[in-house]
């Protein structure tokens, strides 16, 4: 056991993050040169304000995304009780991270624009919805309603499926249409698997929806799918790259 001391006596322990200079600390650095120089680890490191017994609040930031890939999404598509059972997070850390990347969805959705010219083109639903639909990973179905001039008169999550399906009922979209007095309707849903090309029951459910709008002269403009960094359009019959 001495010699093994002895060999290993040379390293140095952790660094905590006091130890760091001013300029290396992420609130510090945060202060100096605002949010946007600092890393993906060091925005976490602020929101989660301190780390634990043997590891730095620096440090629990890196190892939170490594437990994720480095990618965002799929840290911001954990629950509170995901999150919050990782070592060192606990409920208040989670509620924090979470709280960030809502709000954060909530300013894309914000006056983007779109909501005010007539959605003409398969990209300008994919745009509108993407902020909706980003890193979830459930798929979730939503109607988008229309007046005669294309203009959104109003959108609807209507159902929330599971990693790999979701299901609608046409009735409920053509109440909704209806109740709304909407000309046309526009379905969405999302893949997150990533893949936006559609299953035999995407097809299926497309074509019941197109024959039941038809019946009430509602007019179903299109289907989208969207896959985060691509969609898929039923009415042009092709995927795009973002």
């Amino acid at each position: 056991m001495g010699l093994l001391l002895k060999e290993y006596s040379h390293i140095a322990p952790a660094m905590t993050i006091h130890e760091l200079s001013e300029g290396e600390r992420p609130r510090e650095k945060m202060l100096s040169h605002g949010a946007f120089a600092l890393s993906n680890g060091e925005l976490l490191a602020v929101l989660l304000r301190s780390g634990r017994k043997g590891e730095s609040v620096l440090e629990m930031a890196q190892s939170l995304l490594a437990r994720v890939g480095g990618q965002l999404k799929r840290l911001f598509a954990m629950s509170v009780h995901e999150l919050s059972g990782i070592p060192g997070i606990g409920p208040g850390k989670a509620c924090s991270v979470l709280a960030a990347a809502e709000l954060g969805r909530r300013f894309m959705m914000e006056d983007s624009g779109l909501e005010k010219k007539p959605l003409i083109s398969a990209r300008m639903i994919y745009e509108l919805m993407l902020p909706h639909l980003k890193g979830i990973d459930k798929e979730e179905c939503w109607a988008l309603y229309l007046n005669t001039a294309c203009y959104l008169i109003d959108k609807e999550r209507l159902t929330l499926g599971t990693g790999t399906s979701t299901a609608f009922d046409s009735r409920d979209i053509l109440k909704g249409a209806l109740d709304r007095r909407a000309y046309a309707v526009v379905l969405v849903h999302n893949h997150p698997s990533g893949n936006p090309s559609p299953s035999n029951s995407d097809q299926l459910m497309t074509k019941k929806l197109r024959k039941a709008c038809d019946k009430l002269s509602v007019s179903l403009l299109d289907h989208v799918i969207v896959a985060d960094d691509s969609f898929y359009s039923f009415n042009e019959d092709r995927t795009y790259s973002r």
